[in-house]
């Protein structure tokens, strides 16, 4: 592989080298949103600002915690994923924003995803579309288990992953509309819960690499209580999402420190 910095170590896109990262992350897209879950770490300082890659690192239960921005898509978030990876960091915690499939899922609600619909383009270049894009078991549970301790409505299964945001707001006007709005009514009746953009790549991405990844959302809206015309509000924060990862990272920290004793 081209080492495209030299032999010093640090990743040509995140800016990172090893000692910078802790095992744990937790990746937003928005760059923007890193000092805000930072504010929960202690001891948080900013370790690099490179292009849409935005890393702080601080400390959670005595152990160092990172947080990453990915920016949008599969393709950003593979990258950053594989240099942390580089850099040692194996645990990742994806949080971001969703909108609801299910009429189950109301805005403001969160979704913990336990593997995503494979429907982009990032995963094919490391599994054949056989291969499922599933979430680690460990941080699934450990997420829950957050939830359920913040007394939050939440739900978990299957989220749908695309590459192109207004394919799914507007897929009336796409020369490929038929076949779109086909695999939208499948994702329905299977009982999707959600639409994102980067969790099936990273969930593959973390399978090729021996890492553990889970993923958290907050519902910003539905587009399918809109067409019922049922409540369905918009709704922007994230907050909960952010707390649910957190509090899930502090789940992992304890019960990884157990299971190594």
């Amino acid at each position: 592989m081209v080492d495209y910095m030299n032999g010093t170590g640090v990743q040509y896109h995140i800016r990172t080298k090893k000692g910078d990262t802790g095992r744990y992350a937790i990746l937003p897209g928005d760059p923007k949103r890193v000092p805000l879950i930072a504010k929960y770490l202690d001891d948080a300082v900013q370790i690099a600002d490179n292009r849409e890659y935005v890393t702080y690192t601080g400390y959670l239960g005595g152990e160092k915690v990172s947080v990453t921005s990915t920016g949008i898509g599969g393709p950003s978030a593979a990258i950053a994923m594989e240099e942390l990876f580089r850099c040692g960091t194996d645990t990742f915690i994806r949080i971001g924003t969703c909108g609801g499939i299910s009429m189950d899922v109301v805005s403001g609600d969160a979704v913990i995803a336990t593997g995503a619909v494979r429907q982009e383009g990032t995963s094919l270049q490391y599994a054949p579309m056989e291969f499922p894009a599933v979430a680690d078991f460990r941080v699934v549970l450990a997420l829950a288990e957050s939830a359920e301790s913040q007394g939050c409505r939440y739900h978990t299964g299957i989220v749908q992953c695309k590459d192109s945001f207004y394919g799914q707001l507007d897929p009336e006007r796409m020369p490929v509309s038929g076949e779109l709005k086909a695999k939208w009514e499948a994702w329905k009746r299977l009982g999707v819960l959600a639409s994102e953009m980067e969790s099936a790549a990273l969930f593959t991405v973390a399978s090729s690499l021996g890492a553990r990844c889970g993923s958290v959302f907050a519902v910003v809206s539905n587009q399918e209580r809109a067409a019922a015309g049922l409540d369905n509000p918009i709704i922007h924060d994230t907050d909960l999402a952010i707390r649910i990862a957190v509090g899930g990272i502090m789940n992992l920290i304890l019960k990884d420190r157990k299971s190594s004793i």
